[in-house]
């Protein structure tokens, strides 16, 4: 009589039916990050995966992976089907293709992940102590930025409200997420293990939390100065409607009135792109907001499409925060942009094939680096990002310790209703949480937000209305270790560990 498989022995005995079963808990990763925030789910599906990856083949583990990853995936970044399809207005073959593109190659980092983690612990519970968490930050690093990068439901934001968020100053969201790996490797251990053994995996379960939750009492940094009134000013007008002719001059009037109610604020944000032209044909309109900050002595920041024909033989666009203080105008240009949206890496035949068929295909232009830091009346720094420039923690550096407020602006709007917004805000909470800096957030249509120091949301705005936000908010100077040193030192000790073991394996074959 044959014998039943165990829940245990399921990958060996019947592995579609473990792979599947790890698809579902590739979705179910997706209620750790927000709006969901249900961190403690991590750890529950990560100790499955880890047990396949001890006691199974690497091939066997690397299917496991891949599954976990196209749940995790398709069910976190559904999103970009919203954006291309409905706002963008791509054939839905397009945007399905794109979608499912994205989350397969996503996927084959969690395919990589679980081979080399079963091939390097080689069925030894305590080395799976030491390479899963080296193993999982080195590729979580390369999915951020190979062929453009995705660094996106990277592990650590799931943990910006953990007692593991304490070590995100130390060793930022990389190293946040090999701490969860480690967490979750030292419950496998401390299962399969006994007496001493046993004992130093359960202390290494409690030791990251207990740690952490010290760090989180730490004041890395200090205010500097006077505090600033800031005001956040949210459009609240959707991706379709934004670049309607008849929605062109009451936008302009919006954000122009909300702005002069807020004549005692020293900032006052607009979102990404706020004014729905290139700056060339507005310039009167820019000309009276400069005039409205030198009345009022503040400094104005907001988004638009800066096209330059200086200097230049063909007119460059670039998207960009301009800011007017009544003294100067200055600008940021966005750095990183995003592929398929702002710029196609596509043959010219693609390319007009895209002209043709009335699909999106010109390329704005990136700025240059390193960018300007952005200065208001009273002197101080602002470090700004554009969009999804802030999930790229490491580009964000070159402003610390100068800068004392972090401006984040975006269009979200992209995304409707769907988790990605919220998702956003997260990850715009950690960057706050590394450097110990407030973060001003505007957005066209929310979360538009202010965050604290230490990561904690301050005030929010309801999503697609009109909102106007005015707070207090405190510079600060100093620097955490993070901002002083980046992800070198976990990366560096991370392609030790597995650099080692390999070379070691290697050398036993």
């Amino acid at each position: 009589m044959a014998r039943e498989p165990s829940l245990l022995l399921l990958p060996a005995d019947r592995p579609r039916i473990s792979q599947l079963i790890f698809f579902v808990l590739g979705c179910v990763t997706t209620l750790a990050f927000a709006p969901f925030e249900l961190s403690i789910l991590v750890p529950l599906v990560l100790v499955p995966f880890l047990y396949v990856c001890l006691t199974n083949s690497p091939r066997d583990s690397a299917k496991h992976g891949f599954w976990l990853g196209f749940g995790m995936f398709l069910t976190g970044t559904y999103w970009i089907y919203i954006s291309v399809a409905i706002f963008g207005q791509a054939p839905t073959w397009i945007a399905l293709l794109l979608m499912i593109g994205l989350v397969l190659l996503m996927s084959v980092y969690l395919w990589i992940t679980g081979w080399l983690i079963s091939r390097l612990a080689s069925g030894e519970p305590w080395l799976l102590l030491v390479v899963a968490p080296a193993i999982w930050v080195i590729v979580e690093w390369a999915r951020g930025w190979l062929i453009t990068g995705f660094p996106w439901m990277s592990l650590g934001y799931s943990q910006v409200d953990s007692a593991l968020a304490g070590w995100a100053p130390l060793i930022g969201v990389y190293g946040v997420s090999a701490l969860m790996v480690l967490f979750s490797a030292a419950i496998l251990v401390a299962i399969m293990t006994r007496g001493r053994q046993q004992m130093i995996a359960i202390g290494l379960v409690l030791l990251p939390g207990l740690v952490g939750a010290g760090l989180r009492a730490v004041d890395w940094t200090e205010p500097d100065g006077e505090p600033l009134t800031a005001t956040i000013i949210q459009g609240g007008i959707s991706q379709d409607k934004k670049w309607l002719i008849e929605q062109f001059q009451p936008t302009l009037d919006f954000y122009r009135n909300e702005t002069r109610k807020a004549a005692g604020s020293d900032i006052v944000v607009w979102p990404e792109v706020a004014i729905p032209a290139a700056s060339d044909r507005v310039e009167g309109y820019i000309l009276g907001l400069e005039s409205d900050s030198r009345i009022n002595e503040q400094t104005i920041l907001f988004g638009i499409l800066e096209r330059v024909t200086e200097r230049t033989i063909k007119p460059k666009t670039y998207n960009a925060i301009i800011a007017v203080n009544g003294e100067e105008r200055q600008a940021y240009r966005k750095r990183h942009l995003v592929p398929f949206g702002e710029y196609f890496p596509v043959p010219a035949t693609v390319r007009e094939w895209m002209r043709m068929m009335s699909l999106p295909h010109s390329d704005l232009t990136a700025g240059d680096e390193p960018p300007p830091l952005i200065h208001t009346l009273g002197g101080v720094e602002l470090a700004v990002a554009i969009c999804y420039e802030d999930a790229y923690g490491a580009e964000q550096l070159y402003a610390m310790p100068e800068a004392g407020i972090l401006i984040n602006v975006s269009n979200d709007a992209w995304f409707g209703g769907s988790i990605a917004a919220h998702q956003h805000l997260e990850i715009a909470r950690m960057r706050s949480l590394e450097v110990g800096r407030h973060t001003i957030r505007a957005t066209n249509t929310g979360v538009s937000a202010f965050i604290g120091p230490k990561g904690e949301v301050l005030e929010t705005g309801e999503q697609f209305v009109p909102v106007t936000m005015t707070r207090s908010v405190q510079p600060y100077k100093g620097a955490t270790p993070y901002s002083s040193v980046g992800n070198g030192l976990v990366l560096g000790l991370a392609f030790l560990i597995v650099g080692g073991f390999w070379l070691g394996g290697r050398v036993n074959l």
